[in-house]
This record gives structure tokens, sequence and C-alpha cells, in this order.
């Protein structure tokens, strides 16, 4: 049996994503965006309102960074998400980020988050949705395995949870992407 909700914003899981920006004195931003992802290959996008601070420095800036928040940055991340820079001007220092210019756009990587992709802002769309072009993505050693690829476990990110305004820690390996279902043909 099932139960019917009816519309709801909910998608699982939801990244967790803190954009990252620069204003026009140079001046680090980070803002907490729990609507975004990949929009296409080599592009991300993210829900972005017109009177965000974010917005702003992003339509003058034309980059921005989208880093993912981790289990041991959750109060930091939240409270990036629920100030405005347009209320609190040092927020960024205020949320305990300390910020290293991207070497590829004009954008803040955000020390404390572990990995980065750093985008040129490829479109805004009338309806809000801000699309990114990927120029590189930076990770810190720390997360890591043994072969030079980015351990999720490691990086250990949090999803939003929309139905109860919870964020909830990476779980387990469960499956193999593009090799368990051929089990069902006989092929594994």
């Amino acid at each position: 049996m099932r139960k019917n909700f009816g519309v709801k914003t909910w998608l699982y899981p939801m990244p967790v994503l803190i954009v990252g920006t620069y204003d026009e004195n140079g001046v680090p931003n980070a803002m907490n965006a729990a609507w975004g992802g990949i929009y296409d290959t080599g592009l991300v996008m993210v829900c972005l309102a017109d009177d965000h601070k974010t917005t702003e420095n992003i339509q003058k800036n034309k980059a921005f960074t989208i880093s993912f928040a981790t289990a041991s940055t959750v109060a930091s991340c939240d409270y990036v998400g629920i100030v405005s820079a347009n209320d609190v001007p040092d927020k960024f220092a205020k949320a305990g980020f300390h910020a290293v210019k991207s070497e590829h756009v004009n954008a803040p990587i955000i020390e404390e988050l572990p990995m980065t992709v750093e985008c040129e802002l490829f479109k805004f769309n009338e309806d809000g949705i801000c699309i990114g072009k990927i120029v590189n993505v930076s990770a810190d050693e720390s997360i890591l395995d043994e072969n030079g690829k980015v351990n999720a476990k490691k990086l250990d990110p949090i999803i939003y949870e929309s139905a109860t305004h919870a964020y909830w820690s990476f779980g387990e390996k469960v499956g193999n992407a593009f090799s368990d279902g051929k089990k069902i043909e006989g092929d594994a």
C-alpha cells in the first residue's frame, strides 16, 4: 500500500551544494543551494533567486564555485543558507570559512570543503536556473583513494531531505553502476 502526498518538491537524494563567489570588492561569499546538480555533460546548475547576493556576484564576475557540504561542516554550511550576505556582509568569515582564489575562475575555493567544482557562467535562464560550465574539479588529497580518485566515503558529503528538513550523511556502497544490472541478463 502507498500513501499519497500530493505535489511536493521531494527528490532523493538532494546534494547540499555551497556556491562560492566574490563580490565587486573581492570579498568571498558562500550560499547553501540545495536545489542543483548536473545540467548536461560539462555543465552544472543551481536554482538562484534574483535577490541573492550570490546571483549578483555571479552576474558580475561570470564565475562561481560549487563545493559539497560535508558531515563535519553541517553548521557552517547551514549558516550560509539561512543568512544573507545582503544583511551580513561577513557571513563567509562568520561561518568559519577561509577562501583560496581558484586558479581557473574568479571565485573562491573554500578550504574547509574538500571538493570543489570550478565554473564559468554559461547562462542564467529566465526562471532562475544558473548554468555553469565546469572548467575544473579540485579535491583535497585527504579524500582521495590509493588510486588518486575521489573516495565518496572520505568526502563524507551530506544530503538534504526536504520532507523533514534534515541533513543526512553518506551511506554505504550498495552496488556498482553499469554493472550490477547485467546480472539480470546473465552477463555478469
